[in-house]
């Protein structure tokens, strides 16, 4: 069986500050992370810089929540 899951990634920055959000739907369950970076005001602006570390970490903490969830169907499934 092949499945093919999409993650969807909405940004929204402005001058200092990149917001980023992460959804995944599997399953029936719902995911939803935020990342954030906030560039310091004396640095020139790379807005790519912003986007990869918000995202990257949106992505890291959407990676715990699901995570958590496969080991708490896992513990429940044993004690069963």
């Amino acid at each position: 069986m092949e499945k093919d899951i999409a993650i969807d990634v909405h940004f929204v920055e402005d001058e200092t500050e990149t917001v980023v959000r992460a959804v995944l739907n599997l399953r029936g369950e719902h995911f939803e992370a935020v990342g954030r970076a906030r560039r310091n005001p004396t640095d020139n602006p790379m807005p790519v810089i912003g986007e990869e570390l918000a995202l990257a970490r949106a992505l890291q903490t959407l990676t715990s929540t699901v995570m958590d969830a496969a080991h708490s169907k896992i513990e429940t499934y044993l004690s069963e």
